[in-house]
């Protein structure tokens, strides 16, 4: 198992500060970070968490996996590598 997780579903307005606040309550976080549109900055509902040891990452997902947050019942799992994608055509949609 890796130590970084996947983490989605999250309401639009948590902060990576938040994010690492309650993921310290599985281990050490080693980084938490949300993503967001690279145009208007806002939150994409989803964010990745570093935990520091394989064992606080299962106790993470064990946690907080369907965890509900605002009303928004969280998904937490094993944080899988990106893949490419192939580019979208925007004038055949």
């Amino acid at each position: 198992m890796t130590n970084k997780l996947y983490v989605g579903n999250l309401p639009y307005e948590t902060t990576n500060e938040d994010l690492e606040k309650m993921f310290s309550e599985a281990g050490s976080v080693a980084s938490a970070n949300i993503i967001a549109d690279k145009f208007s900055g806002r939150s994409k509902g989803f964010g990745f968490v570093e935990m520091s040891n394989d064992k606080e990452a299962a106790k993470a997902i064990e946690k907080f996996n369907g965890f509900e947050i605002n009303g928004r019942a969280m998904v937490v799992n094993e944080a899988r590598p990106m893949t490419d994608r192939k580019p979208r055509d925007n004038y055949n949609n």
